[in-house]
């Protein structure tokens, strides 16, 4: 069986443009391939380094997300990126092999530096040296675990692109060592934000979370982007620009047709098709906030998941570390 490895950044509670984008993948995914969910603190901190408090508690908030929704620790592994040591080794050395003049046109690295004005300025000259090179420590968490696939959104493509560039100048020099991961796209590529903006994020105040209680929902919803030629309640509308609808292709399928149908129609209210858009919503997260409240209310349990998979987790990446030094000639003494 192949291994799977996915990082996710807690920064957060995950929302329905992470579950929808890949999360909803992974679940499935863990039936197919051995699969190791990594939970990337030290990722966080390369654009949170002010902020440490805000990552410790998302470690925990995120955790119990990814139980919450399906991921199975019978199953898969979940564990903590700053408890293996050989990561942030595997990371010098790959440091090596990438220019930084590489890095920075990565279109991933430029696009969210130009989304940190306020963090790194408006001309991103605040930008630091670990933000910039987090792609290279995403090719370590990728290689550590010798994954051979990687599930990813399609804004996140160009940064497995670098980590496949990685191994292979790191196996041409070195010789045959590392795995050259692919990508699995989920069947959704990326989730629009409620705004219509192409990519639902916190930073963006587009979101609904997993964790959004009821009444978060509908007052997120009722403030949705419509057709805006729409003007009074009859009017007929164009579905296809209306971001209610678009949620509704999500969480209300088998009332697709009919919503389409009378949007079109004009005999479909926007202010009822909210209300139903809400209703469809909290009750697709019935069961997700239904285990959220069993592990919020047993936190051993969640800390005792963590501990066993950081330690199988570290038995796969010092063995990945002894190859590669092994392969550069600096595995002195043994």
């Amino acid at each position: 069986m192949k291994n799977l490895l996915t990082g996710i950044r807690p920064t957060g509670h995950m929302h329905f443009g992470h579950y929808f984008g890949t999360i909803k993948n992974w679940v499935e995914l863990q039936e197919k391939y051995n699969s190791f969910f990594e939970i990337a603190d030290v990722q966080a901190l390369t654009d949170n380094f002010n902020n440490p408090d805000k990552v410790r508690k998302s470690v925990n908030d995120l955790v119990i997300d990814l139980l919450s929704i399906g991921i199975d620790p019978n199953k898969s592994t979940i564990f903590i990126q700053s408890k293996i040591p050989e990561i942030a080794e595997l990371t010098v050395y790959y440091s090596n092999l990438v220019t930084m003049a590489r890095l920075y046109r990565n279109p991933t690295v430029k696009t969210e530096i130009a989304q940190k004005k306020g963090l790194f300025g408006s001309s991103g000259e605040g930008v630091t040296y670990g933000f910039v090179g987090y792609p290279v420590s995403q090719a370590a968490d990728i290689t550590a675990f010798k994954g051979e696939v990687v599930p990813v959104g399609e804004d996140q493509l160009p940064l497995l692109e670098q980590c496949r560039e990685i191994v292979r100048k790191f196996n041409s020099i070195y010789g045959n060592t590392l795995i050259e991961p692919n990508a699995v796209i989920g069947e959704n590529k990326r989730i629009k934000g409620l705004d219509g903006n192409e990519k639902m994020g916190k930073s963006l105040g587009n979101a609904i979370y997993l964790s959004d209680t009821d009444e978060e929902i509908n007052k997120k919803v009722m403030n949705a982007i419509t057709d805006p030629n729409k003007v009074k309640k009859d009017d007929p509308a164009n579905p296809e620009v209306c971001m209610v609808y678009y949620y509704h292709k999500l969480t209300n399928k088998k009332n697709i047709e009919n919503i389409c149908k009378e949007c079109k129609l004009g005999v479909r209210g926007c202010v009822a098709c909210k209300k139903e858009l809400s209703n469809s919503m909290n009750e697709y997260l019935k069961d997700f906030r239904l285990k959220k409240q069993y592990y919020d209310e047993h936190p051993e349990i969640v800390e005792k998941i963590l501990k066993e998979g950081n330690k199988k987790a570290k038995i796969i990446a010092e063995e990945t570390i002894k190859e590669v030094k092994k392969s550069m000639k600096i595995n002195y003494f043994e």
